[in-house]
């Protein structure tokens, strides 16, 4: 199915969910990116679901409102939306009812022409365009399994306050006026019908409790419509998502500042990583695409218009603005509302569908008396898919690499003996403008973190800056080291002195595999890279493929690597895709002329438009092949520190072909030499310079004697001093010549 029919059959799905009510003091727009502000009334909105009568139990959707009216329709949409709006007494937890607004608060959703259908003035239905129909608030709904998943995110990755995590859009305010931090909290119980309520105050500090941050993002709110739902398309629910598969998000970017520009707007992109990892339940997903405020509550569907989740606010790092998107999947939302809500299609033919597998599903929403606590299992489970796809499979081969466990970054795995391709800024920050940190004076280390200097703001290397929980201890399964192995017809010299703790994490294998690893090589010349040797080898490894041609402009490319998720949170590596954006090509070194044919020309970076994040350092750059095409080193960077993730710089394969010459055999370590020969393109390229000028010829008659003399023996700092010396003793000279001290007026032209 191609993109123009996913887009016919989702956007029947998709809403604009918009409430307004009254607020004399301006409060209710706190912590919102955007909203409406018109005499003392607020209006704020949403994305929604349009759910199908096959998915929710219309009965008792019917009797929930009393059967107001028939045609009822549901909608799922975030809860952030309306909370601001709740009665005072839903606010306090005195109510057990339904959840109710303030006096003169009102929801509307808007849908597309075609199902809003009305009468016109001569008795026909007019399918004209999109139109606002009332709604009204049914129920709030904790999802505790996303919950979870967020909490364990946040608390695994947030080494310190400003290494943190929040939720929410980069451009709403967080910080702004006294209004507390709330979390109203209306829950199911176990009879189905009855609902509690109970408000937790919490200051404005509390939304740095991961526990509470959890719960307010994942909360969802469903809406009763009424509206004729018979045109609707097939409903299908996606089972198996994968890494790299494709995501369209269908909602409404600012919708309510003007519906007719961004009422069911569109954002096309990829899975970048499931929670938990390697899990058949899926609680949480990555998502890699662009969304904008108002987007939150969006249906999200795959590359056969199946539905997937629906989109949430992002968490966003403190210290780099990076925006994660994210996605709670339907069968964790179905679950936590299992007395209403489907996890699948029912069959029209055969009645309501029971979710006979946890009837009790109900009672497991997050009870507000509770302890806090919630029943999280997940067991590592091997993927279902027939036949993965080539993304996928490159996958096996990026690891995860720590250094005294305080810093990461990712590597590629060149062969089956262990040999591992990483970046050299990793082992060695200080020649690439970054600092470490003593605690101490007497020179003892505290903690081993490193941080970009504030004055570095051209690009930066994209490492991991967090400290780690002490790992996991080596794993069993392992073979002699091949470092020094005759058996096996080579001999590797370590001879790069290190002392620090380094260890790899090798994803192939279930469960994950730790090993030591020891420095082989790090490059002296101008590019970013270094070779990492594992001491213990375990079986089956999966090297990476090479292709060495340069990509064509625009074709597709997906980085792999650990950004921004460490090995504290025990996730595996993010899959982001773009497209190959820019090759910047340089005179081809001496050792690619092979490879070169009689092209002169080799690329010497590549640019995507596939997000990088910090800890992405030493990732692969992948074609749709599953070919790796180039090594991730650097994104770009605002002057103020903002990272910029889609502005990413690469070095192709083609220029690192005496790596991967040498991992073939690991016989002759001379190969490495190559790359550590200077050589001024490749090193103006990687300073984001322009291309070097041939030299200029200077008029020689202008020249001094001595530099005419000594032209073809000196080098340019020698004429310069010569330069210097003569024009200082012809100054001194006209100061002794003038009378009273006084500077002859005798011009001398420049000579530079």
């Amino acid at each position: 199915m191609g993109l123009p029919e996913i887009v016919d059959v989702a956007r029947n799905f998709a809403v604009l969910v918009r409430i307004q009510g009254p607020d004399p003091k301006g409060l209710k727009m706190r912590k919102h990116a955007f909203h409406q502000f018109n005499s003392g009334k607020t209006t704020l909105s949403a994305s929604g679901l349009l759910l199908p009568d096959t998915l929710y139990d219309a009965d008792l959707a019917n009797r929930i409102l009393e059967g107001k009216s028939q045609g009822l329709g549901l909608v799922v949409t975030v809860a952030s939306v309306v909370e601001p709006f709740l009665s005072s007494k839903h606010r306090e937890g005195i109510s057990q009812g339904p959840p109710e607004l303030v006096p003169g608060a009102h929801v509307d959703v808007m849908v597309e022409g075609k199902l809003g259908l009305r009468k016109d003035e001569d008795g026909g239905l007019d399918k004209g365009a999109s139109c606002w129909l009332s709604a009204h608030l049914i129920r709030l709904v904790d999802v505790p399994v996303s919950s979870l998943a967020l909490q364990s995110l946040v608390e695994a990755s947030s080494g310190s306050m400003d290494h943190g995590w929040e939720v929410g859009w980069s451009l709403a305010s967080h910080e702004s006026g006294p209004q507390p931090f709330m979390d109203v909290g209306q829950t199911q119980t176990e009879h189905g019908n009855a609902s509690t309520v109970e408000s937790h105050r919490h200051a404005r500090g509390g939304s740095s409790n991961p526990s509470i941050m959890g719960r307010l993002t994942t909360r969802v709110a469903i809406l009763g419509v009424f509206l004729h739902l018979k045109d609707l398309p097939s409903f299908k629910i996606l089972a198996s998502r994968k890494r790299g598969d494709f995501l369209l998000a269908v909602g409404s970017p600012f919708g309510v500042l003007s519906p007719v520009h961004f009422f069911n707007s569109l954002s096309v992109g990829s899975i970048a990583n499931c929670y938990p990892p390697r899990s058949s339940d899926i609680s949480l997903l990555m998502a890699d695409f662009r969304c904008l405020p108002g987007m939150e509550g969006s249906p999200v569907f795959g590359e056969n218009s199946d539905f997937i989740g629906i989109l949430i606010r992002p968490l966003r790092q403190k210290s780099t603005g990076a925006e994660i998107q994210l996605v709670i999947p339907w069968k964790a939302i179905a679950t936590a509302c299992s007395d209403l809500l489907l996890k699948e299609p029912q069959n029209a033919e055969k009645g309501i569908h029971i979710n006979k597998e946890n009837l009790n599903a109900v009672g497991n929403a997050y009870n507000p008396k509770s302890d806090g606590s919630f029943p999280y299992k997940y067991e590592h489970h091997n993927s279902h898919c027939p036949s993965p796809l080539p993304v996928e499979k490159a996958m096996a081969s990026i690891c995860l690499i720590t250094i005294d466990e305080a810093v990461w970054a990712s590597g590629v795995l060149l062969n089956d003996q262990g040999l591992i391709l990483t970046n050299a800024h990793l082992l060695e920050p200080w020649r690439f403008g970054k600092t470490t940190v003593n605690g101490r004076e007497d020179g003892t280390k505290s903690e081993d973190l490193f941080f970009p200097p504030k004055e570095f703001s051209r690009y930066s290397e994209v490492d991991g800056y967090r400290k780690s929980q002490r790992l996991p201890p080596k794993t069993m399964n392992i073979v002699d080291s091949l470092v020094a192995d005759e058996r096996k017809g080579y001999k590797l010299s370590l001879s790069y002195k290190d002392r620090r703790n380094i260890r790899v994490r090798l994803d192939h294998a279930d469960p994950w595999i730790w090993c030591d690893a020891k420095v082989v090589y790090v490059c002296k010349g101008p590019l970013d890279v270094a070779l990492l040797q594992l001491e213990h080898v375990s079986d089956q490894l999966c090297p990476t493929k090479v292709d060495f041609k340069s990509p064509s402009l625009g074709s597709k490319a997906y980085v792999i690597g650990h950004g921004l998720f460490g090995p504290r949170c025990g996730s595996s590596p993010s899959v982001c895709s773009g497209v190959v954006s820019k090759i910047v090509k340089t005179k081809a070194p001496q050792y690619c002329q092979s490879l070169q044919g009689r092209n002169s020309h080799v690329p010497a970076m590549l640019e995507t438009t596939a997000a990088v994040h910090p800890g992405g350092s030493g990732g692969a750059v992948i074609n749709s092949e599953g070919h790796m095409i180039g090594l991730v080193t650097s994104n770009a960077r605002h002057g103020g520190g903002t990272v910029i993730p889609h502005l990413n710089f690469s070095i192709p394969c083609a220029v690192l072909a005496p790596i991967f010459d040498f991992a073939k055999e690991m016989r002759d370590i001379a190969l490495l030499q190559n790359l550590d020969q200077p050589n001024e393109d490749l090193s103006s390229v990687w300073a984001l310079m322009p291309p070097l000028p041939p030299k200029p010829t200077p008029p020689l008659s202008t020249l001094p004697e001595s530099i005419l003399q000594d032209n073809e023996k000196q080098v340019k700092g020698s004429r310069f001093a010569k330069f210097i010396a003569e024009r200082d003793k012809l100054f001194r000279g006209s100061t002794q010549l003038g009378k009273a001290g006084s500077i002859s007026n005798v011009i001398f032209p420049s000579k530079l």
